[in-house]
């Protein structure tokens, strides 16, 4: 399969419930966290903000790939790339994240940080295949507005 039989575009309000079907298949959603509500958010944050993107890969009208990202002025952030399992290893997960690195490098971005689960090894060796390394530090959070 070759790069002309996606087409990449911005996200779409209309996009939301595919997309939803897409990190479920993906195996990003946690009962924790409500998706829809993260879309809205997202969706606040593009509206008041150009540094922030999100971007969905189609193939015949179908949403096959997804990304968000933000910058902070500091560093950029990745959430949700999630590329529909059949179409794993073809190359759209890499091509969402060059998208990613020339948006970044555009806005004078100097670093991505992105979080992968511990557990998930496969994903952390697909970023470990794009020069992405594992830094020294500790992910720490606290769930201010609960979702559920």
């Amino acid at each position: 399969m070759d790069e002309t039989e996606w087409h990449f575009r911005p996200f779409m309000p209309a996009d939301a419930a595919n997309v939803v079907a897409l990190w479920d298949l993906a195996q990003l959603t946690r009962k924790w966290n409500d998706p829809y509500k993260d879309l809205a958010r997202k969706i606040a944050q593009m509206n008041t903000s150009d540094s922030s993107v999100f971007w969905v890969v189609e193939r015949n009208k179908h949403i096959i790939g997804a990304v968000m990202a933000g910058y902070d002025g500091h560093r950029a952030s990745v959430n949700y790339l999630a590329v529909h399992p059949d179409f794993q290893h073809k190359g759209i997960g890499r091509m969402l994240m060059k998208k990613i690195e020339t948006w970044c490098v555009e806005l004078n971005c100097p670093k991505i940080n992105l979080m992968v689960r511990s557990d998930n090894l496969a994903v952390q060796e697909f970023y470990r295949h794009l020069s992405y390394q594992q830094d020294d530090v500790v992910v720490m959070s606290k769930r201010l507005i609960p979702d559920n």
